[in-house]
């Protein structure tokens, strides 16, 4: 059971990192870059929020299959990577950031990419870890994509691991609800150290300025 849990707090806190980054990068595109079609291409994007994930995890699990990405870690984090309801969310948070702080450092001579680091990332934490609490627990509950892209023992993330002490005839009920507590342990600390500025992401994030 180590060894699954392992795995998935590896793999959890890869694919919080990788997709925060992706979204924060997104969003701030969306935001404060202005360029054509910007607006049409952001709620193509959001459209995708509206396909399940069950309707493209057969091609999705066929391209991976010839990519050779299958009973890999890699094949378990590239799908978690990409959100558009955590760039929605980044992107709202941005918008508040006021115009005039981004023209200043431009003014300056600080590039897209200064601006980005310097500004946009201090001053979003509060919508960053928001973002990733909800990116983590996404990760670490994962079911389904973990079952069919790793048939290897020694990939197995946590929930996968406790369907497996489920037999047929028996089941040992005492580890399965050991496992249980033990999968619920790194959702609590996360959100107990992280609770204030989830409140807080949530609350600003649903403000336009």
């Amino acid at each position: 059971i180590y060894r699954f849990l392992g795995n998935s707090v590896g793999v959890s806190l890869v694919t919080t990192a990788a997709q925060i980054v992706v979204c924060a990068m997104a969003a701030f595109v969306f935001a404060k870059i202005p360029f054509r079609g910007r607006e049409t291409l952001f709620v193509l994007y959001l459209i995708t929020m509206m396909i399940p994930m069950q309707v493209t995890m057969t091609p999705l699990f066929i391209v991976f299959q010839k990519l050779h990405l299958t009973n890999t870690y890699l094949g378990l984090i590239l799908p978690g990577i990409f959100s558009a309801y955590g760039t929605f969310l980044l992107r709202q948070h941005i918008m508040t950031i006021p115009d005039p702080l981004i023209e200043a450092a431009r003014m300056d001579g600080a590039s897209y990419v200064r601006v980005f680091m310097s500004i946009i990332l201090p001053l979003s934490k509060p919508a960053l870890a928001t973002l990733a609490i909800f990116a983590f627990m996404a990760s670490w509950n994962n079911f389904l994509w973990p079952l069919i892209i790793t048939s290897d023992k020694e990939l197995m993330t946590l929930p996968i691991g406790l369907s497996k002490l489920q037999g047929r005839w028996a089941t040992e009920w005492n580890i399965l609800m050991a496992g249980n507590v033990i999968s619920f342990i790194p959702i609590f600390i996360v959100f107990l150290f992280a609770s204030k500025y989830f409140i807080k992401g949530m609350t600003m994030s649903g403000v336009k300025g």
